[in-house]
């Protein structure tokens, strides 16, 4: 069955760009006694539904905030905990590529990486640069970092003037489409240094739910609200 992208109702374009800032995974396991630990996992299980969901639907690109370059002031059990979580995905993720099509781009500053992990992940992009749906993943990421590091790398290239495209296409993000919205669970009203640059017309959707809490189906009803509304880009 082929997957159609979710189309706009008032212009005919289709939704090609999705973000999520996956917050409350901590919050989620304290209320049920448990270890902010057992909320990373659980919050790695709805990734993969939500991805899934993503790809289902036709979305172009969808881009996780797994990882902050705040992260790293958390707890070193927590973080060592991510860090195995994400070390397993890496190992267990061929099957992922080839059922849902899709393209795995990582995006932030890596090399804090092990050298070990850093290869995993350019073998994954090089596996998956081929196919059609792109999931990029935000590992030490942050936005005005990203922004710095996109100036000094024209900046390196030789260029003196410097204009929003030249930005535009510099950014860790430049595979995919412009930013269309951008979900954040948890019940925060914030953006928390997450594609500051990608954001400039993209949409807000925030909801009080919990990271773990969220369901395929919520996608569809946050698409749906998308849907009803104006995007003027600045004109009236």
């Amino acid at each position: 069955m082929k997957k159609e992208a979710v189309v706009l109702k008032d212009s005919n374009k289709a939704i090609r760009h999705i973000a999520f800032i996956m917050d409350g995974n901590g919050r989620w396991a304290k209320r049920r006694g448990m270890p902010r630990e057992f909320g990373h996992k659980n919050g790695a299980e709805t990734f993969k539904r939500i991805m899934r969901r993503c790809c289902e639907l036709g979305i172009e690109a969808s881009t996780f905030y797994v990882f902050s370059t705040e992260n790293w002031k958390r707890p070193q059990r927590e973080i060592d905990a991510i860090l195995s979580l994400l070390d397993r995905y890496l190992d267990d993720c061929e099957q992922e590529i080839k059922t849902n099509d899709v393209r795995f781009i990582f995006i932030g500053d890596l090399s804090v990486f092990s050298v070990p992990v850093q290869e995993k992940m350019k073998r994954i992009e090089e596996f998956s640069k081929n196919n059609s749906h792109i999931v990029n993943l935000a590992l030490n990421y942050g936005g005005r970092n990203e922004i710095a590091t996109a100036v000094n790398s024209l900046i390196k290239a030789g260029m003196t003037v410097i204009d929003e495209d030249d930005i535009t296409g510099a950014l860790y993000t430049k595979e995919s489409p412009p930013l269309d919205l951008i979900v954040r669970t948890g019940g925060d009203l914030r953006i928390s240094n997450f594609l500051l640059w990608q954001a400039a017309y993209a949409e807000f959707y925030f909801t009080d739910k919990l990271w773990p809490e969220l369901v395929p189906d919520d996608v569809n009803e946050i698409i749906d609200n998308f849907t009803n509304r104006s995007r003027r880009f600045g004109g009236v």
